[in-house]
């Protein structure tokens, strides 16, 4: 895909477009809420934003 040459020119909107078309490129789970970014995956943590709300 050329990603390494492409991705200085990207917009966020476009990076974000991309990964989410394409499962492959995403390395880890990430969860962006409105306070806060989790990387990777525990279910501590993941659960903790349910109870925040």
């Amino acid at each position: 895909m050329g990603l390494k040459d492409k991705i200085p020119q990207m917009t966020n909107e476009d990076i974000v477009e991309l990964l989410s078309t394409d499962g492959m490129l995403v390395k880890r789970p990430l969860l962006i809420g409105d306070n806060k970014v989790l990387v990777g995956f525990s279910t501590t943590a993941w659960e903790s934003i349910n109870e925040n709300k």
